[in-house]
């Protein structure tokens, strides 16, 4: 392969995106639900994807990349789009308006140990100790942020949206991992991502009627820039990268920090207060990321 010396290097550079993506999608949570306050859901989902394509798709022609998709992957691309973005991200706007978003945040990054299993069966990716450890930190660290609901009997229907939103995402990682699309990652968000913006935009048409142009207000706009440029263009670039570079589980059981990001964010910004058995469950979270993040050391005399 032409870029076989990179290889051995990639995975590293790959992890230290794992942090980031953390930080724009967990702040996207909030983000989003400020957003929703003006835009109805379908709108915004629609005008968010579709804006977020067109500047990867910016961002690939000016730095020379190519467009193009094999046409026989054509389908693979589609499906990958629909699961992992289209669905995902609509149904965790509707998520978002039945259910606190912290709680909503959550619940959809059950996601990571539905990728693992998943990849441990369809792509016979081994559950080494690291794996087995994160998932086991991240299903203690969700099992505690969840139990005020469970204690409750809390589930509303919002969450029931989060759910499966989680196990789209989860399928649509696999289909990635296990029918890879030969082209640039770059390229491969923008048309996935253009993809969930024509579904959603279908959605819209049919629900909600074309949108009315109207001011927002600024912390708004705010928000909205955030979610199309930072959670939504920048950070599928770079998830589809790390996808590519790394293991399914791992890359997904990364994405673990992203609910303590989005409660704290949701705290900061949207003044929900998360209870001790939330902070414990946080606390895990981070654990079980750092746990998967941290690079293996080598054996002494090896290459």
């Amino acid at each position: 392969m032409t870029h076989s010396r990179a290889m051995p290097h990639a995975p590293a550079r790959s992890l230290l995106l794992v942090p980031l993506l953390g930080l724009l999608w967990g702040f996207n949570w909030p983000a989003v639900r400020i957003s929703l306050t003006e835009i109805a859901p379908w709108t915004l989902r629609a005008g968010g994807m579709a804006f977020a394509g067109l500047a990867l798709v910016a961002i690939a022609l000016a730095s020379g990349k190519s467009l193009s998709v094999p046409r026989r992957q054509w389908l693979r691309l589609v499906v990958a789009g629909f699961l992992s973005i289209a669905a995902f991200n609509v149904l965790l706007a509707f998520a978002q308006l039945a259910a606190p978003t912290s709680r909503a945040a959550i619940l959809t990054f059950t996601m990571p140990i539905w990728a693992t299993i998943l990849a441990r069966f369809m792509l016979a990716e081994p559950l080494d100790h690291r794996r087995l450890l994160g998932l086991g930190l991240g299903a203690a660290g969700l099992l505690c942020l969840g139990l005020p609901l469970i204690a409750s009997g809390n589930l509303s229907v919002g969450l029931l949206y989060a759910l499966i939103a989680s196990v789209s995402w989860a399928l649509g990682t696999i289909v990635t991992k296990r029918w890879p699309v030969d082209a640039p990652a770059v390229t491969i968000a923008a048309w996935q991502l253009l993809i969930g913006g024509a579904a959603a935009g279908i959605g819209m048409l049919a629900f909600e009627g074309l949108p009315v142009p109207k001011m927002l207000e600024p912390r708004t706009f705010a928000a909205l820039g955030f979610h199309i440029l930072g959670a939504q263009a920048l950070a599928y670039f770079l998830w589809f990268t790390v996808i590519a570079r790394l293991p399914a589980g791992i890359a997904s059981l990364g994405t673990l920090m992203v609910p303590a990001v989005g409660v704290l964010g949701s705290v900061a910004l949207l003044a929900e207060r998360p209870t001790p058995s939330d902070w414990l469950g946080l606390a895990l979270v981070i654990t079980a990321s750092g746990s998967i993040m941290l690079p293996v050391r080598k054996a002494k005399g090896t290459a």
